[in-house]
């Protein structure tokens, strides 16, 4: 008998040293997965990660779910894009959330896009912005995640906040952002080497997504297949695209994985062009759940379809 209380009395104690240590992890939430796979890289064992969308999901159009109000609610750190690419559900669920360390000016509230200098904010509009023009985000396109050298900045404001959030494991989350930023600066160069095929030539897109990652690796987007932002073309426009796209011999389309291909199939059809789809998150297709691997599997895509048809440099 005195045995089995022994036994019993163990596994209590194993069971509330448990609950003890899950309860002293950051409880993390984020609204993208390649913001949850960072911070699950800078966080390690001292946090708990979850993403409100998933890579298969178009982040601008989520469903503001009661039970994404509790995640929040129970959050010590909400990290979000920015640039307005949340602003139909985020408000409602942290309204709903009823928790004052994610609110605006809490200090569980971060904007990803904070960690940028203005001058690498792409698409930026000047003057007035009016729903005739699409779907616009004034203040940049929001998907600058897709260009590392850019989340290279984003780490360092992510380890900042779980710094300053958790100031006795100061040490552990400096250390780790040390060793990811160092891998990810040697993967960036890797991938430039393998994509320098890409360098100048020429793409047309399906929607204003990728100019983040065709800046970084010097791809040219020659236009786009939707009329306007997030407005499907009309039979004129694609016209002008496919002649535009023969005129300048251009080989391949891009559009993203959650994007109808159709229309985009279509126009590459006209031309004698690959379609590729690429993963427009993380975890959009199996393989891509880590941010490194994400970036990996799109630029061997691209580079797959380019030494098709352009001779490669072995020099």
């Amino acid at each position: 008998m005195q045995s089995l209380f022994k036994k019993s009395f163990f596994f209590l104690l194993l069971a509330v040293s448990a609950v003890s240590i899950n309860a002293s992890k950051l409880n993390v939430v984020t609204t993208l997965p390649s913001l949850a796979s960072l911070t699950r890289n800078l966080g390690g064992d001292k946090v708990e990660v979850f993403s409100i969308t998933r890579g298969v999901q178009d982040a601008h159009y989520i469903e503001a779910k009661p039970s994404y109000m509790l995640k929040l609610n129970k959050a010590d750190l909400l990290i979000y894009s920015g640039l307005e690419l949340e602003i139909g559900w985020l408000p409602l669920l942290i309204q709903g959330a009823r928790n004052s360390d994610v609110i605006p000016g809490g200090r569980g509230h971060l904007n990803a896009s904070s960690a940028l200098q203005q001058d690498k904010l792409l698409e930026k509009v000047h003057g007035g912005v009016d729903r005739s023009m699409g779907d616009v985000h004034p203040a940049g396109n929001p998907h600058f995640l897709l260009n590392p050298h850019n989340t290279v900045d984003v780490c360092y404001l992510i380890a900042d906040k779980l710094i300053e959030l958790d100031p006795g494991n100061a040490g552990y989350y400096e250390s780790r952002l040390e060793n990811y930023v160092a891998n990810l600066e040697t993967k960036i160069a890797e991938l430039d080497s393998v994509a320098s095929i890409l360098k100048g030539k020429e793409v047309v897109c399906y929607h204003r997504h990728w100019s983040y990652l065709c800046d970084w690796l010097g791809i040219d987007i020659a236009g786009y297949i939707e009329t306007k932002p997030g407005i499907p073309p009309t039979p004129r426009h694609k016209m002008e695209t496919i002649k535009m796209m023969k005129r300048k011999e251009i080989k391949f389309v891009i559009i993203s994985s959650w994007k109808d291909p159709q229309k985009a199939q279509e126009v590459a059809n006209a031309v004698g062009a690959d379609l590729i789809v690429l993963p427009g998150e993380a975890d959009a297709v199996p393989g891509t759940e880590d941010y490194f691997n994400w970036m990996e599997y799109m630029v061997n895509q691209l580079t797959k379809t380019a030494q098709k048809y352009y001779a490669v440099n072995t020099k």
